[in-house]
């Protein structure tokens, strides 16, 4: 990736940008956008207005990136949206469309160029005279944000990746660049053409390839090739408990594409579930059953050494805190010995009123953690006293 300049967004100077171009003429490069004084970009930027860098070029195109603090829209106001726009010149009447895949990051203050918190597309995005915008309108909850380490003396980095897949039409036969080998693993997990193993797990079967779980896996490695090795009959189904079904399912995906597939929904579940609940209800019970889903992927992700997943459940974890689950997430680290996990959890209730701690010690949740962990809850108590002392 070519470096492709920074943009600075000031918020004491209402909201000026100034941007250092840097020339990328490569078909791929990214942009660094510099926020500082966060807290007075909300304020002077309410919902629907955004603060917008200078041009910058990659792949020969000009390209500028747009940043609301309170969201694009009323649906998204409580997140951070961002989008980034080709620019074009009499409206992109008579202009060629331009492919480009996209991504934004925010990106640590101290190592500016390891993006920590990835938000894109792997599909190719068509950037035409009359949809020259694509980007995030929920890029990430403000909440979430302020709470975390990526938001520095009120200061953060957001980093902008653009691949430019086809420039012009001539080359619109030409092979993508980019990987597609995580579509064709995919496509074989869903096939199971030359399948060689099946699981049994909830009542239903799964099959699947010996070389792609052992290369993916070293539990699996053991599992199947290993001395104790399962499955080498070719009527053997090899049994999984305690795990449901969509939770395996989900692993398999991962193994095979390597990305973080969304949970699927039970369609009887949730049309008696939309029959005996209003809008506000359903949502937050959607949102428990999804946050089940992924502390249960996180256990998986730990029982078959899948580290990279295990960290990106980590991080949605972190990113969803809230007091009716705070203490079955603190739980979940303890015992898998995720330390940044622990650590979002006692930060989380560190900062809650009186009446939200009552209600966190009143979950079924807290008795477990005092019951089992004691350590946890005097490192808790030691943090709390010092909130005391500041």
């Amino acid at each position: 990736m070519s470096f492709a300049g920074v943009s600075v967004v000031d918020g004491g100077k209402h909201c000026a940008c100034d941007t250092s171009a840097v020339y990328a003429g490569a078909d791929s490069g990214y942009h660094l956008l510099m926020v500082r004084d966060y807290s007075r970009t909300k304020v002077e930027l309410p919902t629907g207005e955004s603060a917008t860098t200078g041009l910058f070029t990659v792949g020969e195109y000009d390209w500028y990136i747009e940043y609301y603090p309170n969201g694009e829209n009323p649906d998204c106001r409580d997140f951070v949206s961002l989008y980034v726009t080709r620019n074009t010149l009499y409206d992109g009447e008579g202009e060629e469309d331009v492919e480009a895949k996209f991504s934004f990051s925010l990106v640590d203050h101290v190592e500016k160029h390891k993006p920590v918190y990835i938000h894109g597309t792997n599909k190719t995005c068509t950037f035409s005279g009359s949809a020259p915008s694509w980007g995030s309108d929920k890029f990430v909850r403000r909440d979430v944000l302020e709470r975390s380490r990526d938001l520095k003396g009120d200061c953060l980095t957001i980093r902008c990746d653009i691949m430019v897949v086809c420039k012009d039409p001539k080359t619109e036969d030409a092979p993508d660049t980019l990987s597609d080998m995580n579509q064709h693993f995919g496509h074989l997990l869903q096939n199971k053409v030359g399948a060689d193993v099946t699981f049994e797990v909830g009542g239903e079967t799964f099959a699947a390839h010996r070389c792609v779980l052992a290369a993916r896996s070293n539990v699996f490695m053991a599992q199947l090739f290993g001395p104790m090795k399962e499955g080498t009959a070719t009527s053997s189904v090899i049994q999984i408990k305690d795990m449901e079904a969509k939770v395996f399912r989900a692993l398999l995906s991962f193994i095979y594409t390597d990305s973080l597939p969304t949970m699927e929904k039970d369609s009887m579940e949730e049309d008696e579930m939309s029959e005996v609940m209003d809008e506000g209800r359903e949502e937050a019970a959607e949102f428990e059953m999804w946050l089940q889903w992924l502390q249960d992927l996180f256990v998986a992700a730990d029982r078959y050494d899948l580290q990279q997943l295990k960290l990106i459940c980590e991080k949605q974890l972190s990113e969803h805190i809230c007091v009716s689950t705070v203490t079955s997430t603190l739980a979940l680290a303890e015992q898998h010995c995720c330390h940044g996990l622990k650590e979002a959890c006692l930060k989380f209730i560190q900062v809650q009123s009186p009446s939200c701690l009552q209600a966190i010690m009143a979950t079924n949740g807290w008795d477990h953690v005092s019951a089992t962990y004691p350590w946890v809850v005097k490192e808790l108590i030691a943090k709390l006293a010092s909130n005391q002392r500041k």
